[in-house]
């Protein structure tokens, strides 16, 4: 990674030592830090990579940066789960999709082979000329999994998330109430939105519901077996 790192740096001299002298030495330290961290970073958390070297500079400049970063193929923007913009290290020649947790953000790497030749054959049928392509997989990362209750309320869950009801707390009035709604105890559910507040909205056999938050509390769930 040093040498790949090195590689970077010297073509960045090439590129915009002469373009805009002014500003070039602290547009350099901007991408020596952003190449030593090898994350997915947003704009504000560089600033306080930046900061923490010692490096002051305003979150305008170390934007712009990076918006000229992305522009020449030194890093490459992306927007998860429409989240903020981060940016990557962009490795020239080289491919990776991404897998990222809804419950704490953490954003895993992947490779896979077979993943890559499906797609160049599934655009072939098609004749498709594929330029480029983007996957993301949300779900919940290992640590979040082994961290978690097996039975939780609903309202822990995340979008996206297919379980099955359990139980439901709150005594019969609660219990009615989803009876007369179409839910009951067994039913799968998937989570089509839950964004931690407002009501939440779910399917059940093909159905669409939005059930509020205090309700939602008292329905336990679990995991559906895949």
């Amino acid at each position: 990674m040093p040498r790949i790192h090195s590689q970077e740096k010297e073509q960045f001299k090439k590129l915009f030592s002469h373009e805009d002298p002014d500003a070039f030495e602290d547009r350099f330290r901007v991408l020596d830090t952003f190449l030593s961290t090898e994350k997915h970073l947003t704009c504000d958390e560089l600033c306080r990579a930046l900061s923490a070297r010692g490096e002051h500079l305003t979150p305008e400049f170390v934007r712009e940066t990076l918006k000229l970063l992305s522009h020449f193929g030194f890093a490459r923007q992306s927007r998860f789960d429409n989240g903020e913009i981060r940016y990557e290290h962009h490795h020239l020649g080289q491919h990776h999709d991404h897998m990222i947790c809804t419950k704490c953000g953490k954003i895993l790497e992947f490779k896979e082979d077979r993943l890559e030749e499906a797609q160049i054959q599934v655009a072939a049928a098609h004749g498709f000329h594929m330029l480029q392509h983007r996957m993301e997989i949300y779900g919940i990362c290992a640590e979040c999994n082994r961290e978690r209750r097996r039975r939780m309320p609903l309202t822990l869950a995340k979008s996206g998330e297919r379980l099955v009801i359990r139980d439901i707390n709150g005594g019969s009035a609660s219990r009615l109430r989803l009876m007369t709604m179409g839910l009951r105890q067994g039913d799968r559910i998937e989570v089509i939105s839950n964004n931690g507040q407002g009501q939440l909205a779910v399917s059940v056999d093909m159905k669409r519901y939005a059930i509020g938050r205090g309700l939602a509390q008292k329905i336990i769930v679990e995991p559906a077996a895949s």
